[in-house]
């Protein structure tokens, strides 16, 4: 997905190069896609699809944290009784 992005950015970036400069569109590309890559990768970026994986992992593990909390809660209260 990310690939087509950059594929698309490089794409309309050399549509709008004026016509004297079309003569290094093929330079113009592959910096272009260099350096697309290259600042990307330095994003580590991910995908929705992890992200949102990594999300549903958090609420679940919030989720069991809130009950073993309650649980400790529970057996303090029945420690502080006895």
């Amino acid at each position: 997905m990310l690939k087509e992005k950059i594929e698309a950015a490089i794409s309309d970036i050399t549509k709008i190069l004026p016509e004297d400069l079309s003569i290094f569109k093929d330079d113009l590309e592959k910096n272009l896609r260099a350096t697309l890559n290259a600042t990307f990768s330095k994003m580590e970026l991910v995908t929705r699809e992890e992200f949102d994986i990594q999300a549903s992992l958090l609420s679940r593990t919030r989720e069991k944290l809130e009950a073993l909390q309650e649980k400790l809660s529970e057996l303090e209260k029945q420690l502080e009784e006895k």
